[in-house]
């Protein structure tokens, strides 16, 4: 009896510390659900706006990030070939770095089977290096397997985008992680305060980001999917063991 009390008051007190969340998500359209713990929820837009999208704010699921992170990801029904990543500089230099002292330790042949694939992403793709602005650069880092793939992401409309949300959402300059992979769309950033007007804020930005990656795929698709891998460190991979893809 006393457990069903306590679950009852935990469901209560969560339910009206998220009711600003609620009511943002229930006034787009969206449905709102609390995760089992409380401590977290999912809104899932099923309907086009212009498209459907599912979102998670709850504890990190990376060690990248510290506190609380806000997930999104859409399905785009991209080509699986289509791996480009866009990530905040500070996060892409701390990876890099962890990434090469994983290999550069003697008493570490190979990388950790949990190494988020974001990291081994910065070791097996080379990188993007024209941004079309000096903010871009110092703000961010990327990188793909087609140098014209991520081109055709990141030249346009969401280099844009990410640069104006320098001024705006990202003004703090927070851990953030943008990817296509297995034919979607994922974001991750850290936030420690859910506010629905960050929410509208970083959908916005995913929109963007939705509609040239859709752009990319089409156009690279046309002719075909070039691989410009990184040899020279897939070599120095091969020679410790392989990389474990997730």
């Amino acid at each position: 009896m006393f457990k069903h009390l306590k679950r009852w008051f935990v469901t209560r007190a969560n339910a009206q510390r998220w009711k600003l969340i609620a009511n943002w998500a229930n006034e787009s359209g969206a449905e709102f659900k609390l995760l089992r713990d409380g401590d977290g929820f999912v809104v899932e837009h099923s309907v086009a706006r212009p498209r459907a999208w599912r979102m998670e704010w709850g504890a990190s699921q990376r060690s990248y990030i510290e506190g609380p992170e806000l997930r999104l990801r859409c399905e785009l029904g991209l080509s699986p070939d289509l791996q480009m990543m866009v990530m905040s500089r500070g996060l892409m230099d701390r990876l890099e770095k962890s990434m090469f002292e994983m290999y550069t330790d003697t008493l570490k042949t190979r990388a950790d089977t949990d190494t988020p694939e974001e990291a081994r992403w910065l070791v097996m793709f080379p990188k993007f290096v024209d941004f079309t602005s000096k903010r871009m650069r110092s703000r961010f880092g990327a990188v793909c397997m087609s140098k014209d793939a991520i081109a055709g992401w990141l030249q346009g409309a969401l280099g844009t985008a990410l640069e104006n949300a320098c001024d705006g959402v990202l003004a703090k300059d927070p851990p953030l992680v943008m990817l296509t992979q297995r034919g979607n769309l994922y974001l991750r950033i850290g936030l420690a305060d859910p506010d629905p007007a960050i929410f509208e804020a970083l959908l916005r930005l995913f929109e963007v980001a939705c509609t040239e990656a859709l752009r990319a795929n089409s156009k690279i698709a046309e002719g075909g999917w070039p691989t410009t891998s990184s040899i020279a460190w897939q070599s120095q991979i091969t020679e410790n063991g392989p990389l474990t893809r997730s």
